[in-house]
């Protein structure tokens, strides 16, 4: 009789089978894993709870399924912040050095010293959050009818609890990478950020004379070197972005700001795939692979769809060298995203509200409700710092 049923099964036959092919008394053969292997089905050989309709009336025994989940892109959330609706942002622009007039006093000559040079001032403005909620409904006949005892029942309560913190996590962790997103997208869109979308595949080639694409690279005799040179390159805009210049984010005509982003200050985000070949075919062949190891790094497994790990598809909205906000009509497509370097006042969110609350026992319905209220805030700064890295 097949493990799958409500019945105890004899299994010396296979037992005995499986043993003599495992010491090498017998060659290997097929083996049928329904005649021992039981596994997790659908189909119920008794009755359900007339509740939820989903649980099994009282087995022997019952397995909590439920594991802690931790959101990605921690790195780019902050402190909470309640400070009203609309945040500003201040920023000074650089003015021009002067003449010393110290060194035109002649006799009988004097200096203004009141003349006026105001400061040019730059104030960006962040509004509004976004606002989201969850809710389940806990019914009193659970414990009557699903489960053996109340502690049984509290089991499945806090595993239930588990479940909603893990989807509170996942729905922070898709709002964070859509912020990213934004701020890749507002990049690749906006032509006046197009020296800070590198092109490594294309540097490169330029670099050695090759003329390699996207799958030639990843040949053994060539990925190596490539890779090498990736690195170095990242390692170069990094130390470049600690320098005080208008290179690395939008300016506001009129209004250029001087900007450096300490290493310190720095968040780096890489598609984890390529990173793991980067270390085993690059960090392997170095004597000290400290040289290769980047400061505040998060991997990424894939940037929007699992089964797409580079790829993008994004309708971003951004802020051009005039300060209006502009948007693409049509949604930007790259298959080649490897990276993303930003200063960590470029990008981020908060949560500026959270709480959870029950409401009352319904009587005549026998359960109650729980909700949990989130409002975040997420932002991008192109005024900030930031490179995009493409293996194109």
């Amino acid at each position: 009789m097949p493990a799958n049923e409500l019945s105890i099964n004899q299994v010396s036959t296979i037992l005995n089978a499986v043993v003599k092919q495992a010491t090498g008394n017998t060659a290997l053969a097929s083996v049928d894993g329904k005649n021992f292997a039981t596994v997790a089905q659908l189909p119920l050989k008794i009755g359900y709870d007339p509740v939820i309709n989903a649980i099994s009336q009282v087995l022997s025994s019952t397995i909590f399924s439920v594991r802690p989940y931790s959101r990605k892109f921690k790195g780019i959330n902050v402190s909470s912040q309640k400070f009203g609706n609309i945040t500003r942002k201040l920023n000074i622009a650089d003015s021009d050095w002067t003449d010393d007039d110290r060194q035109k006093l002649q006799d009988g000559s004097s200096i203004d010293m009141y003349v006026v040079k105001k400061p040019t001032v730059l104030q960006t403005n962040f509004y509004g959050a976004n606002a989201f909620q969850r809710q389940t409904t806990i019914f009193k006949d659970q414990l009557d009818v699903a489960f053996s005892s109340q502690e049984e029942f509290g089991r499945f309560i806090s595993m239930l609890m588990s479940n909603v913190s893990d989807m509170i996590e996942q729905g922070h962790e898709s709002m964070a990478r859509m912020c990213i997103l934004n701020y890749v997208g507002g990049k690749l869109v906006n032509e006046d950020e197009a020296n800070n979308c590198i092109h490594l595949l294309s540097e490169y080639n330029e670099l050695t004379g090759l003329i390699l694409n996207e799958k030639d690279v990843y040949k053994p005799e060539n990925f190596p070197s490539f890779m090498k040179f990736v690195v170095a390159r990242i390692k170069a805009i990094s130390n470049l972005m600690t320098e005080r210049s208008e290179k690395f984010h939008t300016n506001v005509t009129g209004k250029e700001i001087m900007r450096h982003t300490p290493l310190s200050k720095q968040k780096v985000y890489l598609l984890a795939p390529q990173q793991y070949l980067m270390e085993t075919s690059v960090l392997s062949d170095l004597f000290n692979d400290k040289y290769m190891k980047m400061t505040d790094l998060e991997l990424v497994n894939f940037w929007q769809n699992i089964d797409k790990p580079a790829n993008i598809d994004i309708k971003p909205i951004y802020m051009d060298k005039n300060g209006a906000l502009k948007q693409p009509e049509n949604t930007i497509k790259e298959p080649h995203l490897f990276g993303v370097i930003f200063d960590e006042e470029a990008l981020g969110y908060t949560t500026v509200n959270s709480w959870s609350a029950p409401t009352p026992f319904n009587a005549r319905g026998g359960y109650h409700n729980i909700f949990w209220h989130y409002t975040d805030r997420y932002w991008n700064d192109f005024t900030e710092n930031g490179v995009i890295l493409l293996l194109n």
